[in-house]
């Protein structure tokens, strides 16, 4: 109970928690409801920064979903031009991130990181088709560990900040060995974390799904087929 209630808050948040409180305090001395407005607004940059613990599936294969929020499309595209991956379009999944969602984005399966790029741009909604190519974004290339033997697979996720998302935090380096559901940044504000699968992978999520960073499973390369389909009931 005390873990539900104790959420762990992230240390890129200290700061701006502690900036809301001290302005909290000073909208309090000028008039008493503003001061109350303050105390909301900082309780929400705490909720906001929470970074709660996830279990996360640790069979070879799986592709894990690499942010919370609701799946916004499931299409094919080109990964960013500046990974190198080639012009191929690859199965796509996106995840959108509202300013209610934990922000804190993790390690989609075991591997090496391959490639990183920044590229800075735009501030469009994240839920936009064209904020893949045109908002900030900070792309990541990843070679998948394949204990099974048989070709080398690669991946690609892209933390894309949204239309009021003013940093990316990006916490590996490449040629970094990283696991399945590791933190490794964060998106402030409202974002999109997008992935792009190998050829020939299952998508084991629908458009409108809501995932869980660390936990929810989105593919496994290891069983090709038809992606999932869902509706509302």
């Amino acid at each position: 109970m005390l873990k539900t209630v104790f959420v762990p808050i992230n240390r890129a948040g200290w700061p701006f928690i502690a900036l809301f409180a001290v302005a909290a305090v000073i909208l309090g001395l000028i008039a008493s409801p503003l001061g109350w407005l303050g105390v909301i607004l900082t309780l929400w940059c705490v909720y906001f920064f929470r970074d709660p613990d996830r279990i996360s599936p640790v069979r070879p294969g799986l592709i894990i979903s690499p942010a919370d929020g609701v799946v916004q499309f499931v299409d094919k595209a080109a990964p960013p031009p500046e990974l190198e991956m080639g012009d191929q379009q690859l199965d796509r999944v996106a995840i959108f991130m509202n300013v209610f969602d934990v922000h804190v984005n993790r390690i989609p399966c075991d591997g090496v990181i391959s490639g990183l790029s920044y590229r800075p741009g735009k501030f469009f909604n994240a839920s936009l088709d064209k904020a893949s190519e045109f908002n900030e974004r900070q792309s990541v290339r990843m070679t998948v560990s394949n204990e099974g033997g048989g070709p080398e697979k690669e991946i690609a996720f892209v933390q894309i900040a949204g239309l009021v998302a003013r940093r990316i935090i990006c916490n590996i380096n490449e040629g970094q060995p990283v696991k399945a559901g590791e933190r490794f940044g964060l998106i402030r504000f409202g974002s999109r974390v997008d992935v792009y699968l190998p050829e020939g992978a299952s998508i084991l999520v629908a458009v409108g799904q809501r995932s869980i960073a660390g936990e929810t499973v989105i593919s496994d390369l290891r069983l090709p087929g038809e992606s999932r389909t869902g509706e509302i009931r």
